[in-house]
């Protein structure tokens, strides 16, 4: 190899501790918010995921009762996040406060089921208003009924 031929093929130069100018500020502030956006998701799954293993735990009449206001409570507040809370199935807003949550008979050892409200929720109702209902059963004049209470609490 010719000394011309030797100059012609360099190594490539040493970093000199610049950042990199492949991508732009914008395109890198982009990046970090897709990567909480994704943080966020899997977080959210994993919650959802431990609500529905706890509902799957519990024995019958709670466990269809949990399903079920989990599928009424997802329908009406779309906003509220599925979580745990104390072992129990429960919904908090974006702030992560519950708004209301499932308490099973068997946990304990209860007569009846209780679905209740945090003081997030936005139940109030003059001086004195309930703040958690005893569940035997759910009908559908108590779904109903329950659908309209979360609609209230998250509005």
């Amino acid at each position: 190899m010719s000394q011309a031929e030797k100059k012609e093929t360099k190594k490539p130069a040493k970093s000199s501790g610049k950042k990199s100018q492949s991508f732009t500020a914008d395109e890198r502030a982009a990046m970090k918010e897709r990567a909480k956006e994704l943080k966020a998701e899997a977080e959210k799954a994993d919650s959802v995921g431990a609500l529905l293993a706890k509902i799957a735990e519990m024995t019958e009449p709670d466990r269809s009762m949990a399903e079920r206001i989990h599928a009424i409570v997802t329908a009406n507040a779309p906003s509220l996040m599925a979580k745990t809370w104390y072992g129990m199935p429960a919904y908090a807003n974006k702030d992560g406060k519950i708004v209301c949550f499932f308490q099973s008979a068997q946990k304990f050892d209860a007569r009846y089921a209780t679905f209740g409200f945090n003081d997030s929720a936005h139940l109030d109702d003059g001086a004195m208003w309930p703040t958690a209902y005893a569940l035997k059963e759910l009908t559908p004049a108590v779904e109903a009924q329950i659908a309209a209470l979360v609609k209230k609490a998250v509005g």
